[in-house]
């Protein structure tokens, strides 16, 4: 049986809440079943999604409310929603109890940071020291931007390798790191670009986009396949 795979909703246009289809597609590819995870306000409803689905991917989308992390704005910061917000980071802690398959893209990162009890820094101009441009301007969202450097002992490493050219769509950085979180990977700026937690099964956050490089880059796919491959491991056990 193949897996099913939580899709948390990106966000709103107008009264509509959305997901990008590469994230659809990217789970389709690699052998799981897509389901997304719409805006709920129910804390019954959140336990049903956390039983319903074996692994669960959080997305991208627009900035995490700052009074969350602990801050009130800065200049930089931009558009927020608070209820999407909640209900994010409250699954995400309701994911994490249940040691299911997590894999968090950009925002989703953070999020996974801030549900740990992470900050973020609301603009990478805030970052400390120099830094790249975080937010490419190319004509495809598959193009690279910079290059990663993944460390040595990590889950990530086995999947990508050492080094590894990304794209880059944030304006956003980790600041400080969540309980239980390690940093598995950075850029040449010392950004953040990959946080895992060890004792996890599979609980890794990237802050590019892998589903836009799915098609074009056998690290991108290699990630998700192991995202879905865990999430069918849980399959099995719950099945047995």
């Amino acid at each position: 049986m193949k897996p099913k795979i939580g899709i948390i909703v990106c966000g709103f246009i107008e009264n509509k809440q959305f997901v990008t289809n590469a994230y659809i597609q990217s789970v389709r590819y690699s052998g799981g079943i897509p389901l997304i995870l719409p805006l709920v306000r129910s804390n019954p409803l959140l336990e049903e999604y956390t039983a319903l689905c074996d692994g669960f991917l959080f997305c991208g989308g627009n900035d995490i409310t700052p009074l969350l992390f602990g801050q009130e704005p800065q200049k930089g910061n931009g558009q927020t929603n608070i209820s999407l917000d909640l209900f994010q980071i409250r699954l995400m802690k309701a994911v994490l109890k249940t040691k299911k398959p997590v894999f968090s893209i950009c925002r989703g990162m953070q999020i996974f940071n801030v549900a740990c009890g992470g900050t973020i820094y609301q603009d990478i101009s805030l970052q400390p020291g120099k830094h790249l441009d975080h937010m490419q301007q190319s004509d495809t969202r598959s193009e690279v931007s910079h290059k990663i450097h993944v460390k040595q002992g990590t889950q990530l490493k086995k999947y990508i390798g050492s080094v590894l050219c990304v794209n880059s769509f944030h304006h956003q950085t980790l600041d400080k790191i969540g309980k239980n979180l390690v940093v598995s990977a950075t850029a040449s700026d010392q950004t953040a670009e990959a946080v895992e937690m060890p004792s996890h099964p599979f609980a890794i956050g990237v802050q590019w986009h892998p589903e836009c490089m799915y098609r074009s880059c056998a690290e991108m796919r290699e990630l998700f396949n192991h995202f879905i491959l865990s999430a069918s491991f849980h399959v099995k056990d719950s099945d047995a």
